[in-house]
């Protein structure tokens, strides 16, 4: 895969967060960690779960889907920002389903490529290989 200078990459699981820009080009790329934001996960009631007890072991999933439901919602304001013009977007399985719910129509038009994956701790050459596979 072909990744453009400065493309934004994303690595989503449900609970971390991380950002890589392409300081490369296109046939070389060379990811460069980048400085991730500090979210506000309050969307608890994402994915029309809805549990009444705090002991019950499924309330994680609540905040899975709030922490993706976050990452989602500040890809959107970058886009609409026009911060971000390419993205990639590397997320586990679920993750990436829970903000696949939250995407704006315009975030969809900048995403290259999304991988269901998690790849949240790995280096720039892994996550390389990852695409590329």
């Amino acid at each position: 895969m072909l990744l453009p200078h400065g493309t934004i990459v994303a690595l989503v699981d449900g609970e971390r967060f991380e950002l890589y820009r392409n300081a490369g080009n296109e046939a070389e790329p060379r990811l460069e960690a980048a400085d991730t934001p500090t979210l506000e996960e309050h969307n608890k009631g994402s994915g029309g779960r809805h549990y009444s007890s705090a002991g019950n072991p499924q309330d994680s999933l609540l905040s899975e889907d709030a922490h993706a439901a976050a990452v989602a919602g500040w890809l959107n304001s970058q886009v609409l920002a026009h911060k971000l013009e390419n993205l990639v977007v590397i997320a586990a399985p679920r993750t990436l389903g829970e903000m696949r719910k939250h995407y704006h129509g315009e975030l969809e038009k900048v995403l290259l490529k999304e991988l269901a994956k998690d790849l949240v701790g790995r280096q720039g050459p892994d996550i390389i290989a990852a695409l590329r596979g």
